[in-house]
Order: C-alpha cells, then sequence, then structure tokens
C-alpha cells in the first residue's frame, strides 16, 4: 500500500529549532494532502499543520508564527520546521497523508499515517 516514512526527531533547548520530514511511498496515484499531527503524553493527538495539493495550509493556533509545513512534490515528501520551540512542543509528531491510490483513480483516498517521531524541547 502506502508508507510514510518519519525523521528528524530528537532533544533540542527551548529556544531551539528542529526539522521534521516525512516520505511517502508505495502505490500512490495521487497525494490530496499531507499532514502533521502530534500527541503528548497524557492528551489525545491534535492537529498541528496540514496542506493540500494546491498549496493551502492550515495550522494550529498554538504553533502559527513558529512552524511552517512545506512538500517537495517530486519526493511525495513533506517538511515541518518548528522554531521557537518551547516545553509544551515536547510529543510524538506523526505524519498524516490523504492518498489516492491507482486503485481509487475513479474516485476515492485514504488516510495513511507514520510510525511517529518523539520531539522532546527541554533544558
Amino acid at each position: 500500500q502506502v508508507q510514510l516514512v518519519e525523521s528528524g526527531g530528537g532533544l533540542v533547548q527551548p529556544g531551539g529549532s528542529l526539522r521534521l520530514s516525512c516520505a511517502a511511498s508505495g502505490r500512490i496515484f495521487y497525494i490530496n494532502a499531507m499532514g502533521w499531527y502530534r500527541q503528548a503524553p497524557g492528551k489525545q493527538r491534535e492537529l498541528v499543520t496540514s496542506i493540500t495539493d494546491r498549496g493551502t495550509t492550515n495550522y494550529a493556533d498554538s504553533v502559527k508564527g513558529r512552524f511552517t509545513i512545506s512538500t517537495d512534490n517530486a519526493k511525495n515528501t513533506v517538511y515541518l520546521q518548528m522554531n521557537s520551540l518551547n516545553p509544551e512542543d515536547t510529543a510524538v509528531y506523526y505524519c498524516n497523508a490523504d492518498v489516492t491510490t491507482p486503485l481509487q483513480a475513479m474516485g476515492g483516498s485514504s488516510t495513511y499515517w507514520g510510525q511517529g517521531t518523539q520531539v522532546t524541547v527541554s533544558s
């Protein structure tokens, strides 16, 4: 089917930056949208940001002005540049993609998730 592989997580000090990457591979006819979610301990998974195939972006209020989502369509890859990180950003970050496979080319899509990457902001 479709696989999403994330990279770039790690430990960073408050005020620091990290860049996450997520590469999609497999039976991809078209990627309709990609995004990033996060889940902190004891909390529900929440949307961080998303981007459509037309470049329309959406950000959670808590990350506006600090995080930037971008894509490399040729590589089926989405990036998340995170600046001015604070301890409240500590979470497992998951890549998400809405993908149309060849079998769905006449209509339809499916949602896929990456395995998650840990981001820890601490001094």
